[in-house]
């Protein structure tokens, strides 16, 4: 439960190990939050930076491929810490297209990890938040999913596709106390993006973190990081197919 002052106390990482969502976890923990759950296949370590900040950390099981465990995942983070103040939804795999294309059975793999995974996860989480009355469902989508490129339209289509969702279930969240928030960055170099050529206006899964924490003092519902990616997929939008189709990555 937020604390007097209305400072955020509890949070859940949902893909514990993710580079951007730790970033997110640190920045909240070192704004005061003081008990973590990090949920991930196979479990997590403890990293030293959170409890050496004050932070209490426990570990859970989280299998995004199993959604009949989800709701089962988020009971077990409320039996640690009580109520959720925020839950860090930012579990998902990267791949190759050409891999993709190759493999089709291993594209749907992973496309059930980019979406419908974040569908079962996600309702579970609002279902919580929903009897909380109060939380914040932070969403890690992506500008890939904004316009679906053809180099990696397999990931991106599954991006556009929780991105969709996430607004969705914000909508139906609202008047309940609970919110979402949808983060869109653009390139982040992190051991998942290592094979990935990089791209123009970059972020560090820090400035990803400092954009997240930004938006849930404000009560935004949307935020792009770095922030000049929103005017520039304005424009991308508008672009004629047939010039989309020649870009690079």
């Amino acid at each position: 439960m937020r604390d007097s002052v209305g400072s955020v106390r509890t949070v859940l990482l949902l893909g514990g190990r993710s580079e951007i969502g730790l970033a997110v976890v640190e920045r909240l923990v070192r704004d005061g939050a003081r008990e973590v759950v990090l949920a991930a296949r196979g479990g997590t370590s403890t990293p030293s930076v959170l409890t050496a900040l004050g932070a209490t950390v426990h570990s859970l099981e989280f299998d995004a491929t199993d959604p009949d465990t989800h709701t089962a995942t988020v009971r077990a983070a409320v039996d640690l810490v009580g109520d959720l103040d925020v839950v860090v939804d930012s579990f998902g795999v990267l791949g190759e297209q050409a891999d993709y294309e190759a493999d089709p059975a291993s594209a749907a793999r992973a496309a059930a990890v980019n979406y419908t995974g974040h569908v079962s996860a996600g309702l579970a989480v609002a279902a919580r938040l929903r009897e909380q009355g109060h939380g914040a469902l932070v969403v890690v989508s992506s500008v890939a999913g904004v316009r679906v490129r053809r180099f990696n339209f397999v990931y991106g289509s599954a991006k556009a596709g929780l991105d969709g969702f996430a607004q969705g279930l914000a909508d139906s969240l609202h008047g309940s106390g609970a919110r979402v928030l949808v983060v869109r960055p653009g390139y982040v170099p992190t051991r998942m993006s290592a094979h990935v050529e990089p791209a123009p206006f970059p972020a560090t899964p820090g400035q990803v973190a400092a954009a997240v924490a930004a938006g849930l003092r404000s009560g935004a519902t949307t935020v792009w990081a770095p922030r000049v990616l929103r005017p520039v997929f304005a424009g991308m939008r508008l672009m004629p197919r047939p010039l989309w189709r020649r870009l690079g990555r």
